[in-house]
């Protein structure tokens, strides 16, 4: 049976008396944020979007940028470190949907971390966040449905697949959103991927193979680098499993 998936808490330091007040470190958070391979880099963007957000409550971009840095680091720190980097990742997209409710990017990047939650820590966290996943990513769907090449679709497409079907899933309307993603993005390596997998659950062996190769071939564009090498890494080692 699959398992039910969904697809940091702001740490405020206070200081006690005589201790140093925390400094977040120096630096352009897009530019560290762009190195986030380097996992440090993505860490020192997160915590300057936390110390800006913390000065000014209203800080928009740094509520969602914040989220978005968190769903990253949520699946490339030490396992003990993950839960507290995806809880801080929901408050921020919360914080950035109070500000801006008609815009995508708390939507998105909230829902995002909340569906790494389920899919990481266990039955209990999928069902918790099953609902609230859906219906932001369908609030994406509303606002913008062509935001960052398609990607609520994507993510509904995954939302579909993992999800069991007693709770809503459905791999029909898996391979649905994944290829309305494609047409923002026909080389997304994350759209071609999730389609691959969730050929497979509907038994189209010939599809899910010629889905990863197209994983394989994509170029990367420059924004997403180190997500698309992942996706590739993942392809090859399903080829292999697959004997293609």
């Amino acid at each position: 049976m699959r398992r039910a998936a969904w697809f940091c808490l702001i740490v405020i330091l206070a200081a006690a008396p005589g201790a140093r007040a925390f400094q977040p470190p120096a630096g352009d958070p897009d530019r560290l944020y762009a190195d986030r391979a380097n996992v440090r880099s993505a860490l020192d963007a997160a915590d300057i979007w936390a110390a800006r957000l913390q000065r000014d409550a209203a800080d928009f971009d740094s509520a969602w940028k914040l989220s978005r840095a968190c769903y990253w680091l949520g699946g490339h720190v030490p396992p003990a470190d993950r839960r507290a980097e995806y809880e801080r990742g929901i408050d921020a997209g919360r914080r950035a949907v109070a500000i801006h409710a008609d815009r995508p990017e708390g939507h998105f990047w909230m829902a995002a971390n909340m569906g790494a939650m389920a899919e990481s820590f266990g039955l209990w966290q999928g069902l918790k966040y099953r609902g609230p996943v859906k219906a932001e990513l369908e609030t994406v769907l509303r606002l913008d449905r062509a935001y960052q090449q398609g990607s609520a679709d994507r993510a509904l497409g995954r939302w579909y697949m993992r999800v069991p079907g007693m709770f809503g899933g459905s791999d029909e309307k898996s391979a649905e959103h994944l290829r309305q993603s494609l047409n923002y993005d026909p080389d997304n390596a994350a759209s071609h991927y999730f389609l691959a997998e969730t050929y497979l659950e509907l038994h189209r062996r010939d599809d899910a193979v010629r889905e990863l190769q197209r994983v394989i071939d994509a170029p990367a564009a420059p924004e997403w680098i180190p997500e698309v090498a992942e996706f590739k890494v993942k392809a090859r080692a399903l080829m292999q499993k697959l004997g293609a």
